[in-house]
């Protein structure tokens, strides 16, 4: 009976989530074993889904949507956070929050192209700020790093520290120096600055082993994270595989009194971890410890896929932690897919940002960002009285670098007017990667379908349609449609295949990324974007 309640759980996800704005809409008739999670969230911006529900309490993710590797950082009274941004630049948001539950964008800390950005680490040291960014580039593996006296910035240039583990936590030991530790087990020491590494890398720790009979994507001993508590040094790691099986990714933990060892670890291991394909919750893992604000007690914030929405990306989960009398740390009883009291104390900041743009600001590193943008990438753009001008790039949405954003809703369609150039091409999206992309796209004769990461000509362009169209683009809980329109959105016509996307993601393509809307030029000459509208579906 169990093997088939997970098989069950499996194969509809999408209906189990199906929930009008302000009230859930789950039928419990469905026979569905983890109907248990079906909640609704509060509505924020465009009715965008956003954790704190107004009553005391929140509902995960506190960050909806692909926000990966959470690095977490105290700074008085305000918390500052970014993740890993992958293939997107600019990359490297920094995000504000004075409760760890609302969060509004700042800036983007990372405007040149490095390579494929993972696990960042954000620090402070002597009143000057440091983002120590691992990033995986065909034969420039590095850690770089970048400061700024004032979080906002500007940040410097990226500067190379030749090291090419993974998954940097900064700490500074009991001599006063400043280390590095990273995947594998392994740890360097920094300059005084913290612009270089002096001295050999040393491993320092071996890992917690778990049950062999676990299934796991693999052992994947990475993502340390350094707390000074007390009288120990923590640190917390994850394991198991950042994807695969849901079971696989956990949070571990190791202490010592000394920054250099013997680590102990943790009688409580593992500290989170997915025990079933019934959860909400799947892959929970990667975690930062931070103190909460006023005396609320200290939390964890982490990451995990939305049992059914893998093409959302690993969004960004909270957790109570409870300090025990022995002083080790362990999670509360809280399930992460219910709702769990707010941090006491605090006080909210807007949560997210519209996603709908006009264009008459810029808001890339914001919101937007060019999917693998080279460092001249924004000598393509001009603003100009609410348009957005892109010259054209390549052949089709898998080499023109294409403008995405992050959406985080289950369901939600987006719409923008295009006006391209005779010899150009245009579309709107929904982008994985370079190899993995859904959509539509518009030249002077044709349609062009993309799907799987092809793409098709299919079907002459409607009589009447100059070289100017509104185009719609519709994701209800991984069913994509495609609407155009020539009237300025008076009158639609829905194109004539509908694709499932729900596969889009990094457990059949790679890349850690997610799914996000992107619109596209490629050709020659340019294309003219303006009045986007984002809204999310119930």
């Amino acid at each position: 009976m169990r093997l088939a309640a997970v098989l069950l759980a499996l194969s509809a996800p999408a209906v189990s989530f199906a929930a009008a704005q302000g009230a859930a809409t789950c039928t419990k008739e469905l026979g569905n074993p983890f109907l248990r999670h079906c909640q609704d969230w509060a509505r924020g911006i465009e009715q965008q889904r956003k954790a704190d529900l107004g009553n005391g309490t929140y509902l995960n993710p506190i960050m909806a949507g692909d926000h990966p590797d959470p690095s977490v950082l105290k700074d008085g009274d305000d918390y500052y956070m970014t993740f890993s941004s992958f293939e997107a630049y600019p990359g490297l948001t920094i995000w504000h929050s004075r409760d760890l539950v609302n969060w509004e964008p700042i800036g983007s800390a990372l405007k040149k192209y490095i390579g494929s950005v993972w696990a960042p680490e954000l620090a402070k040291h002597k009143g000057r700020y440091y983002l120590y960014i691992p990033a995986k580039l065909p034969g420039n593996n590095n850690i770089y790093v970048v400061h700024a006296d004032n979080i906002r910035g500007p940040w410097s240039e990226p500067v190379a520290l030749g090291n090419t583990r993974i998954d940097p936590g900064h700490i500074v030991g009991e001599d006063g120096k400043r280390y590095l530790f990273l995947s594998h087990g392994d740890r360097v020491q920094l300059s005084d600055d913290g612009l270089k590494i002096v001295g050999p890398m040393q491993h320092v720790y071996d890992g917690w082993k778990y049950p062999e009979h676990w299934d796991v994507e693999g052992y994947a001993q990475e993502g340390p994270k350094m707390t000074r508590h007390g009288d120990y040094y923590y640190m917390t790691l994850a394991l198991g595989g950042t994807a695969g099986p849901p079971t696989g990714h956990m949070v571990v933990s190791a202490r010592s009194k000394s920054i250099h060892g013997p680590w102990e670890n943790s009688p409580y291991n593992p500290i989170i971890r997915t025990e079933s394909a019934a959860e909400k919750w799947w892959s929970k893992g990667h975690a930062t410890l931070v103190e909460g604000p006023g005396k609320s007690g200290w939390y964890m914030m982490y990451h995990g896929y939305e049992n059914g929405f893998h093409a959302l990306g690993r969004q960004a989960l909270l957790a109570p932690i409870v300090w025990t009398e022995d002083g080790w740390f362990k999670a509360s009883e809280h399930d992460a897919g219910k709702p769990i009291p707010k941090p006491a104390g605090g006080s909210a900041v807007p949560h997210g940002m519209a996603l709908s743009d006009d264009f008459s600001t810029n808001k890339f590193g914001l919101q937007w960002s060019f999917f693998r943008g080279g460092i001249d990438e924004n000598q393509r753009v001009r603003y100009r009285d609410g348009v957005l001008e892109l010259e054209a790039k390549g052949s089709s949405p898998a080499n023109s670098s294409p403008l995405t954003f992050l959406a985080g809703d289950q369901a939600y369609q987006f719409e923008v007017d295009i006006d391209f150039d005779e010899g150009a091409q245009a579309g709107a999206l929904l982008f994985y990667n370079d190899k993995l992309y859904a959509g539509v796209g518009v030249n002077k004769g044709a349609f062009i379908l993309h799907r799987y990461g092809m793409d098709q000509p299919r079907g002459e362009k409607p009589a009447g349609m100059a070289n100017k169209l509104r185009m719609r683009v519709t994701n209800d809980r991984h069913i994509m449609t495609i609407h155009t329109s020539i009237d300025q959105g008076k009158t639609w016509h829905k194109y004539g295949v509908q694709m499932e996307v729900s596969g889009y993601n990094h457990n059949v393509a790679y890349g850690f990324m997610s799914l996000r809307p992107a619109i596209y030029a490629s050709g020659k000459g340019k294309v003219r974007f303006s009045n986007l509208v984002y809204r999310a579906l119930p």
